[in-house]
């Protein structure tokens, strides 16, 4: 069977899926339900018997849901690229993803203990199918389009999770909806978009016949890759520095509404709408800051683009930890992060793309790019949450800055391609 890239209609079906899953990074794990959590339990809560601040437990669970992904997803890709079955894969980890989310109704109605299974089980299905999503990207576009189409599919995410957001604002704000019917919202908005990207992907692209033990086979496939990986010099120095500033970015995308209720200083009865409206700004902009990457990108090169971004984000850190204090400092600091979030999560993205040698098994690939992700999650969440243990949230915040820093040391030593220069190098 022959496949034709950059065929418009499963450029679009694929970009659906960002449009599909982008609901619960946004209503989950940014907007509405890290206030209805803080709402619905106390600053010191018990966990298993032991105390904990509350945001602090809640950073240790997100913590091990993306250890579990980091354990599953490359045998899962191995198994994957040796069926020719990532779309399946891809559908597994969605439903999951999705029926968590509409498990979240249930969550202020029984033990904590047991509303947190739906937040790890949650994060394990969102970050689980983006490890097959993202590796169609280099089988249905070719090498020259990948920056493009990677912003394209980021948008329409930041677009379709800002819709449904503001819809539930208004069924929660102006109907009195309960909060909890977001969160099903989210879940439903998830599964019926995926369906677009499920039947507009295409199925085993390369014709692969599985036979065998597909446990060992996937195992061995990641194997293959794995020695293929260590003869790839400028890919194992990006995945390096790829590694240490997403410790930092996604650490303040999952942590940065906590930041807001705890040390911003709103009028009364301001905080909600405060921290929506900031969340609001960050995805709109955060379209606008995927789209001038990829044209910064086209003109200066992948790596000088990044290099700016990290640079960015580490002054992010330093005035979001001595300047912010009020709600006009949040919406700014806020607006800035979206600039430069739609511009990194593209970017980091397509340029791992451009830099993939010519291979069949991209699910294999794209794996040890989402472990090291997942891994970098994994740390700067646990972090984030030790330091503010035993300080504050703000000395958490201040803490993400030497990511930023050695990740662009580490940005420096990436050797240059033909794929990473842009026009004007």
């Amino acid at each position: 069977m022959s496949f034709n890239k950059n065929d418009k209609k499963v450029i679009s079906a694929w970009t659906m899926y960002d449009w599909a899953n982008s609901v619960y990074p946004l209503v989950i794990t940014s907007a509405i339900f890290p206030i209805f959590y803080e709402g619905n339990t106390n600053e010191i809560v018990t966990f298993l018997g032991l105390e904990f601040v509350n945001t602090e437990i809640y950073s240790y669970i997100i913590s091990l849901s993306y250890l579990i992904v980091t354990f599953l997803s490359p045998l899962l890709s191995g198994i994957a690229d040796y069926s020719g079955n990532k779309k399946t894969y891809m559908q597994f980890f969605c439903y999951l993803g999705a029926l968590s989310c509409i498990s979240f109704y249930f969550f202020n109605k029984v033990p904590l203990e047991l509303g947190m299974i739906s937040v790890l089980l949650g994060s394990i299905g969102f970050s689980g199918s983006l490890v097959f999503y993202n590796a169609y990207l280099p089988e249905i576009a070719t090498p020259d389009l990948h920056d493009k189409v990677s912003a394209k599919g980021y948008s329409r995410g930041y677009i379709g999770a800002s819709l449904l957001l503001i819809i539930s604002l208004v069924l929660i704000q102006g109907f009195s909806m309960p909060a909890e019917y977001a969160f099903v919202m989210t879940g439903v908005w998830w599964v019926a978009f995926g369906q677009i990207t499920f039947r507009g992907l295409p199925s085993n692209i390369y014709n692969h016949k599985p036979k065998g033990n597909r446990l060992s086979k996937g195992f061995n496939e990641l194997k293959k890759v794995w020695a293929e990986l260590k003869t790839q010099k400028s890919l194992k120095r990006y995945l390096a520095a790829f590694f240490t500033y997403s410790m930092g970015v996604q650490t303040i995308m999952l942590m940065a509404v906590f930041f807001g209720t705890k040390e911003i200083t709103w009028g009364e009865g301001e905080m909600q709408t405060g921290l929506i409206v900031s969340i609001l700004v960050i995805q709109f902009i955060a379209v606008a800051g995927a789209y001038l990457m990829a044209y910064l990108s086209k003109k200066i090169g992948n790596i000088k683009t990044l290099g700016i971004v990290v640079a960015i984000w580490a002054v992010i850190c330093v005035v979001a930890y001595a300047f912010v204090y009020t709600p006009i400092h949040f919406y700014l600091i806020a607006a800035t992060i979206g600039l430069v979030m739609g511009g990194i999560q593209s970017l980091s993205r397509s340029t791992y793309s451009k830099l993939l040698p010519e291979t069949e098994d991209h699910a294999s690939y794209f794996s040890f790019y989402d472990v090291l992700e997942k891994m970098g999650i994994v740390i700067g969440t646990f972090f984030f949450g030790f330091i503010e243990g035993m300080f504050s949230i703000r000395e958490s915040v201040l803490m993400l800055i030497v990511f930023f820093v050695i990740g662009f040391l580490l940005l420096l030593r990436v050797p240059k391609t033909e794929a990473l220069e842009g026009s004007e190098s």
